[in-house]
């Protein structure tokens, strides 16, 4: 059997950034496919995806109301109160994964730049750091 030899291997940051790009295949938001990862020590200890809650119909069967608009009729940065989502966001759904005590001094792996929701989460939740992309 052959063992793969690698010359160079992934930086740490780009190995996690890439798990949270594989976990946006599991999106089921019509509009935007965006994950996270929470990491511990170079350990995953989170991740989630944009979604509804468990059970719901997913917004890609319909299930919410804001995503059965395109983005001329509602703009991506319109206002959730006047135009509901019901799904919950990659961030929010990776913090519930690994617990709110879990993530003090974390590192988060998200795909796009958290709304402001989400960055006050981040915030409350002490993670370190953040990187998106």
């Amino acid at each position: 059997m052959n063992t793969p030899v690698y010359t160079t291997r992934p930086a740490w940051d780009e190995t996690f950034a890439a798990i949270a790009r594989v976990w946006t295949a599991r999106s089921t938001c019509s509009r935007r496919q965006v994950a996270a990862v929470v990491v511990v020590d170079k350990r995953v200890i989170g991740q989630g995806y944009n979604g509804v809650a468990s059970g719901k119909v997913h917004c890609i069967d319909g299930g919410c109301p804001r995503g059965s608009f395109t983005h001329e009729q509602i703009p991506k940065d319109a206002d959730y109160n006047q135009y509901p989502c019901l799904a919950l966001h990659a961030e929010m759904n990776a913090i519930l994964d690994a617990g709110l005590r879990a993530c003090e001094g974390a590192t988060l792996y998200v795909t796009d730049k958290p709304c402001q929701q989400c960055t006050n989460l981040i915030e409350h939740t002490k993670i370190a750091r953040v990187v998106i992309g």
